[in-house]
């Protein structure tokens, strides 16, 4: 997986969660939950419809990975098969 992939990936599934929020204006170092007003429910779901997309097992110890967008993609880049 490249970055473009994963950020798509990212990008999609975080506007099925909040859609009122202007993906392409995102701070990659700044707070992901802050950023798009996310409770932890809203996290959970995201996780796990990354999980389901792309069939990336994301363990509860590596959600800190996720504090951030750059993180995140990060993330789903070194995790992909």
């Amino acid at each position: 997986m490249n970055t473009q992939q994963a950020e798509t990936a990212l990008a999609e599934e975080l506007r099925r969660i909040a859609p009122d929020v202007d993906v392409a204006g995102i701070d990659r170092d700044g707070d992901l939950r802050e950023e798009f007003d996310i409770d932890s429910m809203d996290f959970l779901n995201l996780v796990t419809a990354l999980n389901k997309r792309l069939g990336i097992p994301i363990p509860e110890p590596d959600y800190s990975r996720f504090d951030t967008y750059g993180g995140a993609v990060a993330y789903l880049i070194e995790k992909a098969p």
